[in-house]
């Protein structure tokens, strides 16, 4: 990535040491440049990620409104 800079953000102890590996820090990076400003509207990994998990929950008989509130639930529990 040719236009890239530094950014600090807190991760837990485990990230930080997987991220010690320097090829694995880029892969990272891509990724999440990849997923804050996709290469295409038609090509949004974070919005496909969550369609698969959606479909998956759905395919195990989850209601989209159990699947909100499983969301919900698990996002206050990790609130920084």
């Amino acid at each position: 990535m040719a236009d890239s800079i530094m950014v600090e953000m807190p991760v837990t102890p485990e990230a930080a040491a997987a991220l010690e590996d320097e090829r694995r820090r880029a892969r990272i990076g891509k990724l999440v440049s990849d997923l804050l400003r996709p290469s295409s509207a038609d090509r949004d990994p974070l919005a496909a990620l969550i369609a698969e998990i959606k479909s998956e929950a759905r395919a195990d008989k989850l209601s989209d409104e159990e699947i909100d509130a499983e969301l919900a639930a698990y996002n206050a529990e990790r609130r920084l």
